[in-house]
């Protein structure tokens, strides 16, 4: 029985061109712990801003417009920066300031200091390294496998990304418990260094740019030319903009909408946050059959179109549903199912199809600019979010991220560039 099952693994191996790959091999397993650190990290500092620090729904925007900011301030320059640079450097960097800034919330809140504003710093930080250790992240794998197996990647990716979604849930949930949200953090503070130990020597074709002539402003201005003549590109920009502003607006509140309206524990919330990494591997089964059958803009729109019956199905809940509050965090577990199997459905396509579109030469320009044209957005929208929570009600706050979210999946629908996109992409070449 075992060699029979050895030898079937070991013939998956040899077929799998990606695993056999060593480099490839060492990336995913650090992606694998940062999946599974990010996770815990995602339950426990929102709860230590609304139970711990008894945050208010305008805080908790202002806490998720924290962590988008340095999109809106940065990220164009981040993209000419890296450009000019090797990326691997520039990722390890900022796994670095990442385990710094987390590792100083249990320490902070040891010593009896630990206050929103403090989070907010944690947030606005985190945010600066999500978004130049993420763009120099997405290159370097491009740089490490083709762009021609991106697709694949991008479902392993996922179907390990499910796994931690299963089970980093419910450890955080223990932590939290056991240890209290702050201390629970450091999980994920040690998993980024334990990152940086296995990429610290990665080969990979990641070779210094050749230095450039033109200055800064001169190449963010080509950057974002680049991306205003590519129809695709300028459809993929306004499209993920306006869901960034929905989500962040919904992730301000969704937490208090939990813990407030339907007397959800932290317990209860890691459950069901497990079970949304059931919707991740369902995403993982699903891209590539979807992708093959309706290409990547297919693929995408049925992501768009499932995050938004999430938003939708969320304000919905009763406090009490079939008279019963379990019932209510029942029906919150399978919305949180549904969010992430449309999250997931929607980036891998979206990541994929910027990728190939576009010619190495502008990779770290079109990261940054697409990220700077698709985030900045998000502090507005957490912290309308938070406005409505705070002077209306947070069920409604949520039922306008719903309304938004429809209307945003009709008009990515009848997007006349995602309904003409060629089988076969191949970057598009600068005017």
């Amino acid at each position: 029985m075992l060699s029979a099952l050895r030898l079937k693994v070991q013939q998956y191996l040899e077929r799998d061109a990606l695993l056999r790959n060593g480099n490839f091999v060492r990336y995913w397993i650090s992606a694998i712990l940062n999946d599974f650190g990010s996770y815990i990290s995602a339950l426990a500092l929102p709860l230590c801003s609304a139970i711990l620090l008894h945050a208010t729904p305008a805080q908790m925007g202002i806490l998720g417009a924290a962590s988008a900011i340095p999109f809106a301030l940065l990220a164009l320059p981040t993209g000419v920066f890296l450009d000019r640079h090797r990326k691997l450097p520039v990722l390890l960097a900022s796994k670095l300031v990442q385990a710094l800034t987390l590792g100083s919330v249990p320490l902070v809140y040891w010593l009896g200091h630990l206050s929103i504003e403090w989070m907010y710093g944690v947030a606005l930080i985190s945010g600066c390294c999500s978004l130049v250790g993420g763009g120099a992240e997405q290159i370097f794998l491009t740089s490490l496998i083709g762009r021609e197996r991106l697709i694949e990647a991008q479902s392993k990716f996922a179907a390990v990304d499910s796994v931690a979604r299963v089970v980093a849930p419910g450890i955080a949930g223990v932590l939290i418990q056991w240890l209290t949200a702050p201390f629970a953090v450091i999980v994920n503070a040690l998993g980024f260094i334990c990152s940086i130990l296995i990429l610290r020597n990665l080969k990979a074709n990641d070779p210094k740019p050749e230095p450039s002539k033109q200055h800064m402003l001169r190449d963010i201005h080509d950057g974002l030319l680049f991306i205003w003549r590519t129809p695709l590109l300028r459809t993929l920009a306004w499209g993920a903009g306006i869901w960034h502003m929905l989500f962040y607006g919904y992730a301000a509140l969704s937490v208090l909408f939990c813990t407030r309206e339907l007397g959800m524990t932290a317990g209860l919330l890691g459950i069901a946050q497990m079970v949304g990494g059931v919707g991740v591997l369902l995403s993982s089964i699903l891209v590539r059959p979807l992708s093959a059958r309706y290409g990547p803009t297919g693929a995408m729109l049925t992501g768009i179109g499932l995050t938004a019956c999430a938003f939708a199905a969320m304000p919905a809940i009763p406090a009490h549903l079939f008279g019963s509050a379990t019932g209510s965090a029942v029906a919150s577990t399978l919305v949180s199912l549904l969010l992430d199997c449309g999250v997931m459905l929607f980036f891998m396509p979206y990541m994929t199809l910027r990728q190939k579109v576009t010619p190495d030469a502008y990779l770290g320009r079109m990261v940054s600019t697409m990220r700077f044209l698709t985030v900045a957005s998000a502090p507005a929208g957490a912290l309308l979010a938070g406005y409505l929570g705070e002077h209306l009600s947070i069920r409604t706050g949520l039922t306008c991220v719903a309304v938004g979210g429809i209307a945003l999946t009709l008009a990515m629908v009848f997007a006349p560039a995602l309904r003409n996109v060629p089988e076969h992409l191949a970057p598009a070449q600068p005017s």
